[in-house]
């Protein structure tokens, strides 16, 4: 069976390693409990892996794309809790059938915009299509007008402090600073349980993978070529014909659409979502984990996730006034040292070691092989 056009041999490699780690090694050394933190943590990695293409391939550095993970995230947990906030979970309240904050809070009936998250279909396609929606807005309005470079990067940051600052000051509609918690079920059945977390970690692989093969088969497109090209050279590739407005607002939404479902995926794993994961913090942590990993990578952007995350959970664990400080210093040392991250690290210095072995003992064998085939062919024939 021959492989789809758009993979390389590298990029077989990669998604055969990668799965070898996500799907085998980290099930079968971990716990329950780390396996729970790593399910977390590659829900930073779909936001990772957007961050590649909008960034590293386009050019466009986004530092708002915490909002794009909250918006994912916050529609999944508008679903659960109106699944959890039935009448018989919900009649000692004042007003039973709709959130308990909203109880709290005065509110007599369920918002309209709240209506829709009773179906889970709804949800989902809300998920997909509200922070592309989103996206696109904020891509129009800035692409449209040549917007770019470090401006853009400071209105993302910008709309990251709005946002959060809405979702705070809007207490009876989204939770405040607490967020939406108690999380039960989804359809019935409990998330909660240590067999649902397990579960719902390979149900996030699955969907982490099924992003992979998209970018992949963006990089290898026509589009991906003139994203790249979008990057080294815009005006010249303006001047060629295209659009470079449409271009960017396409990278934009993809990687907001990446970003939602990392969202969406967190709510379903940890129980909860808040606006901490909205803000400004949050969307540069996520731009470290993409420059750790290297931006010019799909799989270097997972890798670089996961790395940070572990290090991360472990100064925590050990030094937990220090680990704000060993995250700068990581991100310090690879812009300095390592500008394309840990692929740049593979691709000049790990790479050629391991092919200049694999010709070394590819050259040995066939010199071997010509020691012992030279005397039997040259060898008279018996009488």
């Amino acid at each position: 069976m021959e492989s789809p056009r758009f993979l390389s041999r590298s990029d077989i490699i990669g998604l055969a390693a990668l799965a070898l780690l996500l799907v085998v090694i980290l099930p079968l050394s971990l716990d329950v409990f780390r396996l729970n933190l790593v399910a977390k943590y590659l829900t930073y990695a779909f936001v990772a892996l957007g961050l590649v293409l909008c960034w590293g391939f386009g050019g466009i550095l986004s530092l708002g794309q915490g909002v794009f993970f909250g918006l994912g995230g916050y529609c999944m947990a508008m679903y659960l809790k109106l699944e959890a906030s039935s009448v018989e979970n919900t009649k000692i309240q004042s007003t039973p059938g709709i959130p308990d904050f909203m109880d709290w809070n005065q509110i007599t009936q369920l918002p309209f915009f709240w209506q829709p998250f009773h179906s889970l279909t709804l949800t989902i396609l809300a998920i997909l299509i509200i922070p592309a929606l989103f996206a696109y807005l904020v891509g129009a309005a800035m692409f449209k007008r040549r917007v770019g470079g470090v401006y853009f990067a400071i209105i993302t940051q910008a709309i990251a402090a709005i946002c959060t600052i809405l979702i705070i000051g809007q207490q009876g509609y989204t939770g405040g600073i607490n967020g939406i918690t108690d999380l039960r079920t989804l359809k019935g059945w409990d998330i909660r349980p240590d067999h649902a977390k397990v579960i719902l970690y390979f149900v996030e692989v699955a969907f982490l993978f099924g992003c992979i093969m998209l970018a992949l088969f963006v990089r290898h497109s026509k589009l991906g070529r003139i994203l790249v090209a979008m990057r080294e050279k815009e005006d010249r590739v303006r001047f060629s014909g295209y659009s470079v407005a449409n271009f960017k607002i396409f990278a934009l939404c993809l990687a907001a659409m990446f970003a939602a479902i990392g969202g969406a995926m967190f709510t379903l794993n940890v129980g909860f979502m808040s606006p901490s994961f909205v803000g400004i913090v949050p969307s540069i942590e996520m731009v470290i984990y993409t420059a750790v990993g290297g931006r010019l990578s799909i799989f270097g952007a997972i890798y670089g996730t996961l790395l940070v995350n572990f290090a991360k959970t472990g100064l925590s664990e050990s030094f937990p006034q220090l680990w704000l400080f060993g995250l700068g210093a990581l991100f310090i040392a690879v812009v300095l040292i390592f500008p394309n991250g840990l692929a740049g690290i593979w691709r000049d210095y790990v790479q050629p070691l391991i092919d200049k072995l694999i010709s070394k003992r590819k050259s040995g064998s066939d010199h071997h092989n010509g020691k012992t085939i030279g005397p039997i062919a040259g060898s008279a024939p018996a009488e």
